[in-house]
C-alpha cells in the first residue's frame, strides 16, 4: 500500500501483482501479441505518462465528440442522476472504472458535494500517473470529498468487489470504455460485475451510439495527428521499457469503421518489410510490408444492443440519459 496524499485522499495498490504491470505482465503481453499470426497489442498499455498526456489532448480535439457529449449529459442531468442514484438511500460508494483525469465525473462530484450527499468516491485506473493527478486535483477542488484511489485492472477490482455491506455501491464505467471489449468479453465482464454486486446496487455505463460513419471515423483519425501519436506511443513505450528498436517512421496509423457491426478498429501498419529487435524479451518481430498490428477496438451501439447486453447479463435498465444529438447515452442499470 502506498499512501500518496493526506486527509481524505489516498491511492491503494489492489495487490502485489499490480506492481508487475509495467514489467512482467507488459513483457508477457507484448511477446504474445507480436508473436501472433495476426499481430496485436493491448490498448490498456496506451496509458503511461506520455499516453495520458496525449489522451487529454485527444479529448479536446474538435473531431473527438465523445467527451463533450458525455460531459453535456452530466451537466444537463446531474439533478436527475443524483435522484436515480440515491432517491431512497442514506449514502453510497461511488466506484469508477478507468477514471482517467476525472474531467466529466467532476461535474457529478461537485453537484453531489453541493447537495451534501453522503458518498465515498473510489477512482480506479491502471495508470498510477492518472490516479495521482486526479487525487491531487480533487484534494484541491473538493477538499471535503472522501476519496480512495485504487490502482489495478477492471477484473482485479471485480475480484475484490463482493461485499455484504449495506451501503449501496454504484459503479461508473464511462467514456464508452465498454466498447473496447469484444461482445464476448463485454458479456463476460458484465456477468462478473453483476455477480460482484448486491441487489439494489447500480452501474452507469456510457455507450457511444451509431451515427454518421464519417463522424465516428473522424474521432479516431484527427487531422492534427494526435490520435496517431497516441497509438505510436505504445511502440515508443516498448522501446523505452523493453529495449525495443521500433522506428516510428516506418509505421502509419490506420482506423477502420464497420457500420454493420459498429466496430471501429485501429491499426498500426508497417510501411516496409522490417525486423524489430526487443532486447529485454530476447525476441525479434518480423513485419512484412503493409502488415498490421491491431491496436484497439471501439464498438458503437444502438439501443437494441445496449438493452440486449443488460438483459443478457441479468441487469434491469433504470434510466437512459442522452446528449442533445443522441450521439451518446449513459445507461443506469440495477442488480435484480
Amino acid at each position: 500500500m502506498s499512501k500518496l496524499l493526506q486527509d481524505n485522499t489516498e491511492t491503494i495498490e489492489l495487490n502485489s501483482s499490480v506492481h508487475s504491470l509495467p514489467d512482467q505482465e507488459f513483457a508477457r503481453d507484448v511477446t504474445r501479441g507480436l508473436s501472433a499470426n495476426r499481430k496485436y497489442l493491448s490498448s490498456k498499455y496506451f496509458y503511461d505518462e506520455k499516453g495520458d498526456e496525449l489522451f487529454q489532448q485527444i479529448m479536446e480535439l474538435d473531431e473527438y465528440y465523445l467527451t463533450r457529449s458525455e460531459y453535456s449529459i452530466f451537466d444537463k442531468n446531474k439533478e436527475r442522476i443524483l435522484e436515480t442514484f440515491c432517491a431512497d438511500c442514506k449514502g453510497f460508494n461511488l466506484l469508477e472504472f478507468g477514471a482517467g483525469d476525472g474531467y466529466k465525473t467532476k461535474v457529478l462530484l461537485r453537484h453531489f458535494a453541493e447537495q451534501n450527499t453522503n458518498f465515498h468516491y473510489s477512482p480506479i485506473d491502471i495508470s498510477a500517473n492518472s490516479l495521482e493527478q486526479l487525487t491531487n486535483t480533487l484534494e484541491i477542488e473538493l477538499p471535503k470529498l472522501k476519496v480512495s484511489g485504487l490502482r489495478g485492472e477492471y477484473f482485479q477490482v471485480l475480484e475484490g468487489l463482493k461485499s455484504n455491506q449495506e451501503e449501496r455501491r454504484i459503479v461508473l464505467f464511462l467514456g464508452s470504455n465498454i466498447g473496447n471489449f469484444t461482445k464476448q468479453i463485454a458479456i463476460q465482464f458484465l456477468d462478473q460485475l453483476h455477480s460482484a454486486l448486491n441487489p439494489g446496487d447500480l452501474v452507469m455505463i456510457g455507450f457511444d451510439l451509431k451515427k454518421d460513419p464519417s463522424k465516428i471515423l473522424g474521432a479516431y483519425s484527427d487531422k492534427s495527428g494526435v490520435t496517431s501519436a497516441f497509438n505510436l506511443n505504445l511502440l515508443s513505450r516498448i522501446n523505452r521499457e523493453l529495449g525495443g528498436n521500433f522506428n516510428l517512421n516506418n509505421f502509419i496509423h490506420s482506423p477502420y469503421y464497420d457500420p454493420v457491426s459498429g466496430e471501429c478498429r485501429s491499426y498500426l501498419i508497417s510501411t516496409i518489410e522490417q525486423t524489430v529487435h526487443i532486447d529485454d524479451l530476447n525476441m525479434q518481430a518480423h513485419f512484412k510490408a503493409w502488415e498490421a498490428i491491431h491496436m484497439e477496438i471501439s464498438t458503437k451501439f444502438d439501443l437494441d444492443g445496449t438493452d440486449e447486453l443488460a438483459t443478457t447479463t441479468g441487469f434491469k435498465i433504470e434510466a437512459n440519459f442522452f446528449d442533445d444529438k443522441k450521439w451518446f447515452v449513459d445507461s443506469v442499470w440495477s442488480v435484480k
